[in-house]
C-alpha cells in the first residue's frame, strides 16, 4: 500500500508530542521516574515540577 502526499502535506513538519502538554501531577510524575509515591518522593516531584516545569516531564518522558 503507498501513501500518497500532496505538496502542502509534504512541506509540513511532523508535530511531536512529549507528554508534557497535558498538566502531570506530582504523583505521576514520581511514578514515571520509577519512584514510589511516598510523601516524601511526591513532594520531591512537587518541587521539581514547580521549579523546572514541562522541562521536568520531558527529562523523564521522553
Amino acid at each position: 500500500m503507498s501513501t500518497v502526499r500532496t505538496s502542502s502535506e509534504a512541506a509540513t513538519p511532523p508535530v511531536w508530542r512529549t507528554g508534557a502538554e497535558q498538566p502531570w501531577d506530582p504523583e505521576d510524575l514520581a511514578v514515571a521516574q520509577g519512584k514510589d509515591p511516598t510523601p516524601a518522593n511526591i513532594a520531591r516531584a512537587r518541587a521539581e515540577l514547580e521549579r523546572d516545569g514541562a522541562a521536568a516531564i520531558e527529562r523523564t518522558v521522553p
